[in-house]
Formats: structure tokens, sequence, C-alpha cells
């Protein structure tokens, strides 16, 4: 549809996520699924390598085995400290005990401290501040 009309350009954004079609001379589009509902397009130039045009998140690398892996427990905001001036309440190598507060996820206007799950010692951090989360997000690796 794009390719027989004179749109060069179309942006849609609706709550599921966001879609950028840009249209190129001598370009084929080939919709291609994702795990989370959003189609992105893939673009293919006639002389270079497709192109991806998709507003969904970078998949996450997977956790090593033996790490715990701790999830958002809500869609909200994520932030590593209590205000843009604090010191985060953790960061990697932090020694933390169940129970600690390891962040805030903001949702509804609401600050939800997030604690431990697990005791043990903060490997990874998935999540960059002030980055929205889903439901079930990666925040944290304990091991």
């Amino acid at each position: 549809m794009v390719s027989e009309s004179n749109v060069a350009e179309l942006e849609i954004t609706e709550p599921e996520g966001k879609v950028r079609i840009v249209k190129s001379v001598g370009a084929q589009y080939i919709p291609s699924g994702t795990a989370s509902g959003v189609v992105p397009l893939t673009i293919t130039p006639l002389d270079s390598t497709p192109v991806v045009a998709s507003s969904a998140p970078l998949p996450v690398e997977p956790v090593a085995s033996t790490a715990h892996t701790v999830k958002s427990p809500m869609v909200g905001t994520f932030y590593r400290s209590a205000s843009p001036e604090a010191k985060a309440f953790v960061e990697i190598g932090s020694v933390v005990n169940e129970g600690d507060t390891i962040c805030i996820v903001e949702a509804m206007k609401i600050l939800n401290e997030i604690e431990a799950d697990k005791s043990g010692t903060i490997t990874q951090i998935f999540a960059q501040n002030a980055q929205a989360v889903e439901y079930g997000s990666p925040l944290f690796a304990i091991e």
C-alpha cells in the first residue's frame, strides 16, 4: 500500500507501541511478527542488507543459569534512586539481603519500592534509569 501511494513517511502510535514507515525508492516491504504483537516492517533495499524499523525494545541477553532475576511486578517507570540527586540504591557488585530496597517503579504517580526477593550480589542491571518497564521485565540479576 505504501509503495503505491504518494506517502513518503507514516508513523502510527498506539498503546501497544509505535511503528514508523519511511518509503525509499526501490525498497521491498516485508512484514514480520514479534512476540509482543508489534509488527515491524523489514525494509530490504535492492542493494543492501535488511533494516528493521520498530519501536520494540531490544532483547535482553540471557542471564547465567546460576543467577536469580528480579522482575518488575508492574508496568511503570524504573528508577535506580529515590531522587535524581540521590545515590543509586544498588550498583553492580552490591551485596543485598532479601527485603532490601533495590529500586523504585513509578506507576500512576505512586512510587513503589521494589525489594530484593533473594540475598546475594547484584551481577547485572538490565533496565536504564527512567526507562519504562513492563510487567515481568528483568530488572536485576542476583547471584
